[in-house]
């Protein structure tokens, strides 16, 4: 039946069905399947052996070419970095995702997927994990839901998906049943914002106002001045709200920060969640110092940070990590300047390219141009108190919906600023 189909319908319909699925469950599966963030990207990655045998023209220019080439630098940065530290196969295994995304980017330019599937991913997926973390919070009453992954990966991935809910509502009102996608987005935007908050990962938070700055330049600055206020009162009694219940858990895990502040500044605790950071970056520091060029490598890295617990510069407890817990100054300690540099063309090349098209007469384009603005900057607040590219869920996460994002993007240019999704 699929080889009929096949000859039936051709390959750039058939493949446009195969983008779409793909796109789909790497939304919809991502948090509540164990590695679900996997399957969609696998997808993408084998379905793109068709562009060896079809050779679609994909017309690439100077903003694909450079996109393309921050996913390299990248990857070959961290994998210089795993053969010149002794890490071996372990070591490259996740900057090489970064190349791998490459080709699944192009197969989505060639055959685009359908937009409702993208969008009803998202918001499935996003609809999910607020649900499951909403079980794991309140019924089975645990500290914080933490789904199949690291407690901090979950609750940032989720406030993630509900991020890029509220992207799409742009797209949302240009459909047919607006009304009903609009609903749905929403209900994502809600589920993915729960589900963080029910994790109590607090550096998913830190970012949100910026996160709505984005959403008014994409947005805001169209609507008429009461739905500009309606939204901002919604925004500040929701977050009144949340932050008054007591089963959410934001109040006492805001209140915990500032009392680890407080103890670490008074020499009380170094070790507390804040406090433990803070003896990381200053550990940190001391070893970019050294070597601010090439960085030490994550060998390196621990070995510096135990020899500074041994001369109490820091507290020992925190050699424990692998990871400074900023995603920067861990890129600058372990690889140097050009690590630093490498990781903000990563995030700051597609967003300036995205960042282009917000103004776009076209809702479907500055759709996809506004979450193209969003997953860089979330992921910049992401990496403020975690290394999140260090997880395989966060690698995986940000170069495949980069993938997504993108190609979908420069596939609708190229036809003339969009099509129906």
């Amino acid at each position: 039946m699929f080889f009929v189909d096949y000859q039936r319908v051709g390959a750039p319909v058939l493949m446009r069905h195969y983008t779409s699925l793909a796109v789909f469950l790497l939304g919809a599966i991502a948090l509540v399947v164990s590695s679900g963030y996997s399957l969609g990207a696998v997808m993408l990655l084998l379905g793109s052996v068709i562009l060896l045998v079809k050779r679609p023209g994909l017309n690439l220019d100077r903003s694909d070419w450079l996109v393309i080439a921050a996913l390299v630098a990248y990857a070959s940065v961290g994998m210089a970095e795993a053969w010149w530290d002794g890490q071996g196969s372990r070591g490259i295994d996740k900057p090489l995702r970064f190349v791998l995304a490459i080709p699944a980017m192009l197969l989505i330019m060639a055959y685009p997927p359908r937009l409702a599937w993208m969008w009803s991913g998202i918001a499935t997926g996003a609809v999910g994990a607020g649900i499951w973390a909403g079980w794991q919070k309140l019924v089975e009453e645990a500290w914080r839901a933490e789904g199949h992954t690291h407690v901090i990966q979950f609750g940032n991935l989720s406030m993630l998906l509900g991020v890029l809910c509220l992207a799409g509502l742009g797209w949302a009102v240009v459909q047919p049943r607006r009304n009903l996608w609009f609903a749905l987005l929403l209900l994502g935007a809600l589920g993915g914002i729960l589900g963080s908050l029910f994790s109590g990962s607090r550096g998913g938070w830190i970012g949100f106002p910026i996160v709505l700055l984005v959403l008014y330049r994409g947005y805001g600055r169209q609507l008429p001045g009461r739905i500009k206020v309606a939204v901002l009162a919604v925004v500040v009694v929701g977050a009144s709200s949340v932050y008054a219940l007591p089963q959410t858990g934001v109040q006492s895990r805001v209140h915990e920060a500032f009392s680890d502040v407080e103890r670490y500044i008074s020499g009380e605790s170094r070790t507390s969640s804040v406090g433990a950071r803070f003896e990381m970056w200053k550990g940190a520091y001391h070893l970019i110092l050294e070597k601010p060029v090439t960085g030490w490598g994550h060998l390196g890295y621990r070995e510096g940070m135990d020899l500074l617990a041994e001369e109490g510069v820091i507290h020992p407890r925190v050699t424990i990590f692998g990871h400074a817990h900023n995603e920067f100054i861990d890129a600058f300690a372990k690889r140097g300047v050009i690590g630093l540099a490498v990781l903000l063309a990563l995030y700051l090349v597609p967003m300036r390219f995205f960042a282009r098209q917000m103004a776009a007469r076209n809702l479907e384009l500055r759709s996809l141009a506004v979450a193209g603005v969003l997953l860089p900057v979330a992921y910049i607040d992401f990496g403020l108190s975690q290394v999140f590219l260090a997880h395989n869920s966060g690698v995986m996460m940000f170069a495949f919906w980069l993938a997504v994002l993108w190609g979908s993007f420069q596939a609708r240019i190229k036809a003339g600023e969009g099509q129906s999704g």
